[in-house]
């Protein structure tokens, strides 16, 4: 996420970790807030449930957050990035099909923004009711708490134009209090009653799971745990791993002594319930447990210190959003959209169109559900499939990029699916309550796959030329006086990865079209590496003088404004005085030269006469029906109106050419 990322971030230091809390932990770190409510709600309370939930939450953090990602999947670092696309740009070229499971994760992941600022909000709001007097006016669910979540979740999207710079710097102290609160909180309930750390013992959660009623399905509830733990890979290259692992210590240590204070809360009232009403069945609903470890004249502070965190955790589930699409266009999974830099601090983005969709869902998610407690119970579905395709990405990076044996990959990789197969079996039967997150999901994986697969089918049937069969009528087209002059410089974005190759069609623009004379011809090829940021460019001139080709290497998360990056090459040939043609330019001569450049866009249009398969006949249709939302070209490689020229042509990727067509003879 794009809060701050100071070079001391990434070292290991007192401040690094303390950004490190601000940006890494919201979403797990606020879990504590729902979680114990949503193991009890409807429930038989008793030991067997108090000390099997700790066991099992302490196992689920030490096996999926602890061992899974901080220990293992920090490790698949791309150049200091992380993340689900991260790991896929490293193994794509060893497995062809391994884009799928990168994007069923990522559309996951986005569905997951749809519902944490809601929940995390709501769960924090909803404490005030325990305040004295605001009891009767704050109840979960009434108009006033749903207006008060729905107007704090809108401020938020809506000064994500403004960029999180300033805020961003106060991000890691606020939480730096709030996990002390918690762990004070915790520890004060557990010096008193210290059998609660028998509830280590994984026998605990062993005889919750087989034995207590509906045990089994109890880890649907303790799964929201661990639901933030995809956050610490994504916000990798924020922190750096040192900053990571170290904080993730204290951060584990004030989550668990907070859920054994709580579990020791639910004790006391179990044993009292008991010793009142022997032989009854003890049920707490409407109550939640964290809040009950807060003394009266703290509750109010309390209830703050938490909105502040629950803020905190949906900003950076929104900008994790918002670098998660960013990475998709690059990677040609997304159509091209509006991306604004609101700050000049690397990485920081706004997508306008997805901050608008993100807020519409998390509204509607808010006035759906209007509880946390009906939240809860869809919370959680999304995650694990993410973190089950992140499980597939690691099998082949610990296989081909780290060449582990494969004995050990196989127990790893066992492990982990045990785990998360029980973990999606029990979240299963929240798809009922999630469908709105279900949809919205295979809505965003339906538009990645069309996107993908229609650009293959695209590139598969491009028409490249052998660019030295053009080479002496684009110098002849250039020196005839007789043409009308159509720009100094010409220059055409093409996909031909060769340098010895050429669109079709952008030569038939040239010369066939509307002849195009021009004193150079420039051909710019865009090449996305697997290096995140990478900024990388060479030039090869196919005739002296006249006819130029530049290749940009860029990384992934780097938006290729083409007009900015070619007139910094300009600059730098004019600087170091290479070609000879800047001779002839005086405009040339200043750093800050506007020269006649001209660039040519290509856009196509799906033509009638291509004869496809079905299949590939409605990914094309979806693809061009999703185009027209899309940004143009033009604007999404950074280019001015004044100097681009659009130009349409059909794209036949398939003709059908045996027409039954006959000619009759007139008698």
């Amino acid at each position: 996420m794009a809060h701050t990322t100071s070079g001391h971030a990434h070292k290991l230091s007192v401040a690094g970790l303390i950004v490190t809390l601000g940006i890494i932990y919201g979403d797990i770190g606020t879990s504590p807030l729902y979680v114990f409510k949503s193991i009890i709600n409807h429930n038989e309370i008793n030991e067997q449930l108090i000390f099997g939930a700790i066991s099992c939450v302490f196992w689920t953090l030490t096996l999926q957050t602890t061992f899974k990602y901080v220990f293992l999947t920090l490790r698949a670092d791309n150049r200091g990035e992380g993340g689900i696309f991260s790991l896929f740009a490293l193994i794509r070229r060893y497995v062809k099909w391994v884009y799928v499971p990168a994007i069923i994760g990522a559309a996951m992941l986005l569905a997951d923004g749809m519902i944490t600022p809601p929940i995390s909000v709501a769960s924090a709001v909803e404490g005030l009711g325990g305040v004295k007097g605001l009891e009767k006016i704050i109840v979960p669910g009434n108009n006033l708490t749903v207006g008060i979540v729905m107007a704090i979740i809108s401020l938020l999207f809506f000064f994500q134009r403004f960029g999180t710079k300033i805020v961003g710097f106060a991000f890691g102290p606020i939480m730096l209090i709030w996990f002390t609160m918690i762990l004070v909180l915790g520890f004060l309930q557990v010096i008193h009653h210290v059998e609660i750390l028998k509830s280590l013992n994984p026998y605990y959660a062993y005889d919750l799971l087989m034995h207590y009623p509906k045990g089994f399905w109890l880890l649907g509830a303790v799964f929201l745990c661990t639901t933030g733990a995809e956050a610490l890979y994504s916000d990798l290259g924020h922190c750096g791993r040192q900053n990571i692992q170290v904080s993730w210590m204290f951060v584990k240590i004030a989550l668990i002594i907070n859920y054994m204070g709580q579990g020791v809360f639910l004790l006391v009232q179990f044993n009292a319930f008991k010793s009142a009403h022997p032989g009854q069945a003890f049920f707490l609903n409407d109550i939640n447990p964290f809040y009950e470890l807060m003394p009266h004249w703290f509750l109010l502070a309390g209830i703050c210190i938490a909105t502040v965190a629950a803020i905190i955790a949906s900003q950076a589930l929104i900008s994790g959003s918002f670098t998660l699409i960013s990475e998709a266009i690059s990677l040609n999974f997304w159509p091209r959209v509006t991306i604004k830099f609101p700050t000049d601090q690397k990485g920081q983005i706004y997508i306008p169109s997805l901050n608008l969709l993100l807020w519409v869902g998390c509204i509607t998610m808010l006035f759906f559900f209007r509880k946390s407690e009906h939240m809860e119970a869809a919370y959680g579905f999304s995650i694990i499939i993410t973190m089950i395709m992140t499980t597939i990405l690691m099998n082949f990076y610990m296989l081909n990029v780290k060449r582990w044996s494969q004995a050990v990959v196989a127990i790893i990789i066992l492990v982990f699916s045990v785990v998360e197969i029980s973990f999606f079996i029990a979240n299963v039967v929240k798809v009922k309550e999630s469908y709105i997150t279900f949809v919205f999901s295979l809505s965003m994986i339906f538009v990645m796959m069309i996107w993908h697969r229609a650009r293959k089918i695209a590139n598969r049937y491009l028409d490249f030329v052998k660019m030295k069969d053009y080479l002496d009528p684009l110098v002849e087209l250039s020196a005839d006086k007789d043409m009308p002059k159509y720009a100094t410089h010409l220059v055409y974005l093409t996909k031909a990865n060769n340098h010895r190759e050429i669109e079709h069609r952008i030569i038939d623009s040239i010369l066939n079209r509307k002849p195009k004379r021009a004193d150079i011809y420039w051909f710019i090829h865009i090449d996305r590496t697997d290096s995140p940021y990478g900024m990388e460019y060479s030039i090869r001139e196919l005739v002296d003088d006249k006819v130029m080709r530049v290749d940009f290497k860029l990384g992934f998360r780097i938006q290729p404004r083409v007009n900015v990056l070619f007139k910094k090459v300009m600059q730098e040939l004019n600087e170091c005085q290479e070609l000879g043609i800047y001779s002839k330019y005086e405009s040339l001569k200043s750093k800050d030269f506007h020269t006649d450049i001209t660039y040519v866009i290509i856009e196509s249009f799906f033509s009638i006469e291509n004869e496809l398969s079905l299949r590939e006949d409605f990914i094309m249709d979806a693809y061009f029906n999703i185009k027209q939302l899309a940004q143009s070209d033009q604007k999404a490689f950074g280019l001015d109106n004044d100097m681009t020229v659009v130009e349409h042509v059909p794209l036949i990727i398939k003709a059908n050419e045996n027409l039954p067509l006959k000619r009759v003879f007139e008698r």
